[in-house]
Order: C-alpha cells, then sequence, then structure tokens
C-alpha cells in the first residue's frame, strides 16, 4: 500500500518561499505521475502542478506558473514543490496525490498524503 506524507509547510510573509516535500513508500513503482493540489477553507481541491514518473514531463497551473516548480529525486522516492514569491491567494492545506492514470483531476488519484499547512502573512 503506498503511503504519501508531507512536510514543509509553515508561514511565511507575502514575497517569502517554502519548499514542500512529499516522500512516497511501498509500491511506489505502479504511480505514473506525483501531483501537488491546494484546498483553501470554503473551496474544492485544485491542481497545483504534476510530474510524471521520470521527471521529464512537468504540468503546472496557471496560477502558480513562474512561482512554483516541482521536482523529484526517485533515489529518495520524494517529490518536492519549490514554492516562490508567495502571495496570500496561496494559503492552503496542500497535498501530495499520486495518480496511476492521469494527472490533472483529483478524482484520477489513487493515493493522497495527510496534507500540510501554508499561511501567507500580508
Amino acid at each position: 500500500q503506498v503511503q504519501l506524507v508531507e512536510s514543509g509547510g509553515g508561514l511565511v510573509q507575502a514575497g517569502g518561499s517554502l519548499r514542500l516535500s512529499c516522500a512516497a513508500s511501498g509500491g511506489t513503482f505502479s504511480i505514473l505521475f506525483m501531483g501537488w493540489f491546494r484546498q483553501a477553507p470554503g473551496k474544492e481541491r485544485e491542481f497545483v502542478a504534476a510530474i510524471n514518473w521520470n521527471g521529464n514531463t512537468v504540468y503546472y497551473a496557471d496560477s502558480v506558473k513562474g512561482r512554483f516548480a516541482i521536482s523529484r529525486d526517485n533515489a529518495k522516492n520524494t517529490v518536492y514543490l519549490q514554492m516562490n514569491s508567495l502571495n496570500s491567494e496561496d494559503t492552503a492545506v496542500y497535498y501530495c496525490g499520486g495518480s496511476q492514470r492521469t494527472y490533472r483531476y483529483t478524482d484520477m488519484y489513487d493515493y493522497w498524503g495527510q496534507g500540510t499547512q501554508v499561511t501567507v502573512s500580508s
């Protein structure tokens, strides 16, 4: 059974940076895409970024292009989300997910982490 554990969230001032990590274990060979999603209070979970199994293809939501960068280290079974130029609209719980199918939609993901809170103060 695949387990995903996020870390790296916290409180940061607007304009600052954070790096989130997602450590995967157990049967990760079946995962084709790793993605980051976020959910703000009262809103649906939304796509942020994704990366394919070997790291040579990445995808971003328009709202984070040019500010966020997703990467992976397969030797460590870890996916990262570098977040720069943060603003208050980035405040949310960030979730790491693993999909055996495609990258874009939450219902296509088979595995989820517990989430990590990111709060950006203005």
